[in-house]
C-alpha cells in the first residue's frame, strides 16, 4: 500500500487540489445565495435584466 501511494503521490495531490477548489466554489455559490447575490433568471447579464434583478440596481 505504501508503494502504490509513493508512486500516485501526484496525482493524489493534485486530486486533492481539484477536490478543494470544487467545494470553495460550490461554498461561494451557496453564501452567494444566502445574501441574495445569485442573478439566475437573467442569465447574469444584470445590465440587460428586466426582471428585477437585485444586482442590476447596484450598477
Amino acid at each position: 500500500m505504501l508503494a502504490w501511494l509513493s508512486a500516485n503521490i501526484g496525482t493524489i495531490i493534485v486530486l486533492v487540489i481539484v477536490i478543494a477548489i470544487v467545494v470553495l466554489a460550490i461554498f461561494v455559490m451557496v453564501r452567494d445565495k444566502k445574501k441574495g447575490k445569485s442573478c439566475t433568471g437573467c442569465g447574469g447579464n444584470c445590465s440587460s435584466c428586466a426582471a428585477g434583478c437585485p444586482h442590476s440596481s447596484k450598477r
